[in-house]
């Protein structure tokens, strides 16, 4: 078996114990190489960082000290013959990582380095030679722990994130053993045939563990779905448009950010104006979304039919539509209808909704036509009239569960006559009656369809912490800091 596992570096090797990290690298490295501005930019400042430092550290001792290690065997050469010697029951007692520190190196990726780690373990042992066998437990203790590591990011060839260990360095200053046993003033001269294996095993595997670890963290990365389906509509795409930009105090990483039709990952026609993230560190990440994501999302909603509603269930609660409603309002159309009919709306955009993002100001420009039928004894439908409608709504955003939630008011309206059974009337006539629709049907059913949210890159136990949103000219700035439950 291979002693090399009694170091904590071997935790490398467990998938649980790098679920924190993982959070960044997916954040750090999402998916494929395009020629194009992105939709969605985010940062991790030094602070996020180093709070992933701090738990990242916390999840590997809490892993370490519950870690089971296979016992192993082996012979070694002394002044009295060979030693054959049997170590089992490896347990981890404690292990620090007093001066761990994480940097970034500019161009290249993360640099992680320990100084004077240290750990205790304790275990069975068993000795033979030509002379004498004996017995017993043991306490070892390694000290002067140093490794620094850099790791890089890319892409590989099918557009998945990759990450690979790009150096590793690793030195001990010490391995001590205490033994407890029948013959103890043999200890002091058999101890070093023991220290010697451990400390050879450390040194020989501690950077190769490592590295095995990042390979199956690279191989997680690879399995990523990264295109997420947001609801029946619509599905994202959070792919790189190009390598993570690595700072002196941050991670940069430009997102694609496009939202599609489902089943539907044709390109947009339209391309994303360019916007800088402000020079800000005090939160750990900063989403940038920009206008083209919400553009994007907007033209994938109207293509996929989303903006379509027949409009009956949504007035019954509020009052009884029917032919008479109209006519009170339009004399025209009264005369068509002796006896008071049901009446539905069908309410049809003509176009995708135009999204406009300036500072603290969110709006759509909402274009639609709006038939309204009279539902005849036989239940079939018989129109009335066709108004076409430009209508501006402002959007208020907010995060809530890792989710993007917006809620829209509408500010003004306008109505233009399309088709009208009755002939040419005044429009002017239905716009109180309209306005009420609008604000009580259409407005609150398209707040209910928000209310479900865009989904934010995220993995399990990941919490955004007091989440700021604020909308710049051209983009909106998510500023959070990260809770991460052990």
């Amino acid at each position: 078996m291979n002693p090399g596992l009694l170091h904590p570096t071997s935790l490398w090797k467990q998938e649980k114990m790098l679920k924190f990290w993982y959070f960044f690298l997916v954040l750090c490295l999402l998916i494929q190489q395009l020629d194009a501005n992105s939709g969605i930019k985010v940062r991790i400042t030094q602070k996020g960082l180093d709070y992933g430092k701090k738990i990242g550290l916390e999840i590997l001792k809490q892993r370490m000290k519950e870690e089971s290690f296979p016992d192993w065997s082996g012979r070694e050469k002394s002044g009295v013959g060979d030693v054959d010697y049997t170590i089992s029951g490896v347990r981890i007692n404690t292990i620090e990582f007093p001066d761990a520190s994480i940097s970034l190196i500019p161009g290249i990726g993360i640099k992680l380095s320990t100084q004077h780690a240290y750990a205790t373990v304790s275990m069975n042992w068993s000795i033979r030679t030509w002379l004498f066998k004996d017995s017993g437990r043991a306490t070892v203790s390694i000290s002067g722990v140093f490794i620094t590591a850099v790791f890089t990011m890319s892409q590989d060839s099918t557009g998945h994130p990759s990450m690979s260990l790009d150096s590793c360095q690793m030195s001990i200053r010490g391995v001590e053993i205490k033994l407890n046993g029948t013959i103890s003033w043999l200890y002091k001269f058999f101890t070093k045939y023991l220290e010697k294996p451990i400390h050879r095993s450390l040194d020989i595997h501690s950077c190769p563990n490592i590295r095995q670890g990042i390979q199956q963290i690279d191989a997680q990365l690879r399995t990523l779905q990264v295109p997420t389906q947001i609801d029946a509509f619509a599905q994202i795409d959070y792919s790189l448009v190009h390598s993570p930009g690595v700072f002196q105090s941050y991670i940069d990483l430009d997102l694609k950010g496009t939202i599609y039709p489902v089943g539907n990952w044709t390109d947009l026609a339209f391309i994303q104006a360019p916007f800088i993230l402000p020079d800000k560190s005090d939160s750990m990440l900063y989403f940038g979304i920009s206008e083209y994501f919400f553009k994007s999302a907007s033209l994938a909603y109207y293509t996929a039919g989303a903006f379509n509603i027949t409009i009956v269930e949504q007035l019954s609660s509020y009052f009884n539509v029917t032919t008479e409603t109209f006519g009170s309002i339009v004399p025209e159309i009264a005369q068509y209808y002796v006896e008071a009919r049901p009446a539905m709306l069908n309410l049809r955009a003509t176009a995708a909704p135009v999204v406009s993002l300036q500072t603290d100001s969110f709006t759509l420009e909402i274009y639609a036509s709006m038939e309204v039928l009279a539902v005849l004894p036989d239940s079939t439908t018989q129109s009335m009239f066709t108004v076409n409608i430009i209508a501006n709504a402002s959007a208020s955003l907010t995060i809530f569960e890792q989710k993007l939630i917006g809620s829209l008011c509408l500010n003004r309206f306008q109505l233009f006559l399309a088709d009208s059974r009755a002939g040419f009337f005044e429009v002017s006539l239905l716009e109180n009656f309209l306005s009420y629709v609008l604000r009580n049907g259409v407005i609150p059913a398209a707040n209910v369809e928000l209310k479900k949210g865009f989904p934010l890159p995220n993995l399990d136990q990941i919490t955004l912490l007091r989440p700021v949103v604020k909308v710049n000219k051209g983009y909106l700035l998510i500023s959070t800091d990260i809770d991460y439950k052990l």
